[in-house]
């Protein structure tokens, strides 16, 4: 049976080595991911407003109620 002991110092080793596997994105990709992250989060909020007002109107309209 295998003994299941815990090594701090292989375990640190390890972590280093799949570090050192990581790559990162440069900054440019890192602007142009978020500037597109802002641009749809901003078309989500007009969207949503949109249907908000649609509903909106629709429920004055059919039931004289809403603001």
């Amino acid at each position: 049976m295998t003994e299941l002991a815990f090594n701090p110092a292989k375990f640190m080793r390890e972590v280093r080595g799949e570090a050192t596997k990581t790559t990162w994105p440069s900054r440019r990709e890192t602007l142009t991911t978020t500037g597109l992250v802002l641009a749809m989060v901003a078309v989500t909020i007009v969207f949503f407003v949109v249907v908000d007002q649609v509903i909106g109107v629709v429920m004055q309209t059919l039931f004289g109620i809403g603001s």
